[in-house]
C-alpha cells in the first residue's frame, strides 16, 4: 500500500510559524535582544529591548518625560555601574569608574562574554531576569499622624523596582570585588548569576528580601 501523504498547511488551515530572523543590530555584534521574554508583566512596559550595537545613546531620551523607559536596559546597567561606589558626605555615588563609560561598556562586555561561555545563554536575558528576581514590590514609608511618624506599608512602582533592582546589583559587584581576589568583572558575573537563580546568597536579593520583610511587617 502506498504511504499517505501528510496533509499540507493549506489543507489543515494552520499558519505555519516563521523562522525568528535576527535585527541587524546585534549588542556587540554578538546577542540578540529581540528573543529577550520579560516574564514580569508589570516591568514589560519599563524594560526596553530595543536592538544596540552599543550600549550608549548619548543622553537621545533626556528631553522626554519617563525617558529612562526609552533606553535600553542594558545601558541602564551600564550607568550604574560608573556610580556605584562608596557614598562621600553629600551622599552622591562616586566610584572608580566615575564618568568612564567607555570603560564601563568594555568591563560589560566581558562580563557577557564570561557569562555566555559558562551557562551558554544569552547574557541579555540573565540581565533582564536578575531584575526581576531582584526588584522589590513593597517597601515601606513615613506617614505623619497626629505629631507622630509611622511607618507603613506600600506598592513600588514599577521604574522604581527597576532602578532599585539595577542598584543593588551593581553595588553587590563592588562590594564583593573589594579587597578580594576576584576582578570586577568576576563578581559582576557571579551577582548576575546568583540573582537569575534568585538565590539568597545574591546581595541584590537579599536586599530586595530585607525590604519585603519591613514592608509585611509594617502593614
Amino acid at each position: 500500500m502506498a504511504e499517505e501523504t501528510p496533509p499540507n498547511a493549506e489543507e489543515t488551515g494552520e499558519v505555519p510559524e516563521k523562522p525568528h530572523t535576527p535585527p541587524d543590530l546585534l549588542l556587540f555584534g554578538k546577542w540578540d535582544s529581540t528573543e529577550v521574554v520579560v516574564n514580569d508583566v508589570g516591568l514589560a512596559r519599563y524594560i526596553s529591548l530595543k536592538p544596540v550595537l552599543i550600549p550608549h545613546t548619548a543622553g537621545r531620551h533626556s528631553h522626554k518625560r519617563f525617558h529612562k523607559s526609552n533606553v535600553p536596559i542594558v545601558e541602564r546597567f551600564v550607568n550604574k555601574l560608573l556610580n556605584a561606589g562608596k557614598r562621600k558626605e553629600k551622599k552622591t555615588r562616586t566610584g572608580r569608574n566615575a564618568g568612564k563609560k567607555a570603560k564601563a561598556i568594555g568591563i560589560l562586555k566581558r562580563v557577557f562574554e564570561m557569562i555566555d561561555y559558562r551557562t551558554g545563554l544569552n547574557p541579555i536575558q540573565v540581565l533582564v531576569t536578575s531584575i526581576e528576581n531582584a526588584a522589590p514590590a513593597e517597601e515601606t514609608t513615613r506617614i505623619s499622624y497626629g505629631g507622630m511618624a509611622y511607618p507603613r506599608s506600600v506598592d513600588v512602582a514599577p521604574q522604581r523596582r527597576i532602578d532599585l533592582a539595577l542598584r543593588s546589583l551593581a553595588v553587590g559587584a563592588v562590594r564583593a570585588a573589594h579587597k578580594s581576589a576576584k576582578s570586577f568583572e568576576e563578581c559582576i558575573v557571579d551577582e548576575l548569576l546568583l540573582a537569575y537563580k534568585n538565590d539568597p546568597s545574591s546581595y541584590a536579593i537579599s536586599r530586595k528580601e530585607e525590604r519585603e520583610r519591613v514592608a509585611r511587617s509594617a502593614r
